[in-house]
């Protein structure tokens, strides 16, 4: 089984989906591309982005956008593979920037469609807590979960992760890569 054009990974905060994106990028045998949607915004963030870096290795020509996605993924060849990390925070930084999320979900999604190589979006799950006691937070969990519904229904492959486990909801996960 190879790498399917649109792949998404679920999962939690720190549950291991976005090492599991870059083992499923690395087995497509193609030039990689991290889409970094990420913002430093404090020292935790700087922290966490560089051991994503170092994590990955220096082999990834890295783009980093928080707002763009869909420009970059219309870089893209058909002899590189993408990762996308995050669609979480790429959509938080259209919700904080108060952009019409629909328009630029709708966007990304044409995008994802016609981009040349197989993509693997990572993000987060948010609907498994509580109710948000906030009205931002609130439209943001709504959001997500639109957000991801459309992602899955058209991914032909989707894995929801949990500690490092990798369980598959849709196709097949490519051999070698668990």
């Amino acid at each position: 089984m190879t790498l399917q054009k649109l792949s998404l990974v679920l999962g939690g905060a720190n549950s291991g989906k976005s090492a599991l994106g870059e083992r499923l990028v690395r087995s497509a045998g193609k030039r990689l591309v991290y889409i970094a949607t990420a913002q430093a915004f404090d020292a935790e963030m700087e922290a966490k982005i560089a051991q994503h870096r170092a994590q990955r290795g220096t082999d990834w020509r890295t783009v980093e956008t928080p707002h763009d996605a869909a420009q970059a993924l219309e870089s893209v060849t058909g002899d590189e593979a993408v990762l996308l990390d995050c669609a979480t925070l790429w959509l938080s930084n259209h919700l904080l920037a108060e952009s019409d999320v629909e328009a630029e979900a709708d966007r990304l999604l044409a995008a994802l469609a016609a981009c040349r190589g197989p993509v693997v979006v990572v993000s987060n799950e948010t609907g498994l807590g509580v109710v948000p006691d906030n009205a931002l937070a609130r439209r943001f969990r709504a959001a997500q979960g639109h957000l991801n519904q459309r992602l899955a229904a058209e991914a032909g492959l989707v894995v929801f992760v949990a500690a490092g486990l990798p369980m598959v909801l849709k196709g097949e996960l490519p051999e070698g890569v668990a």
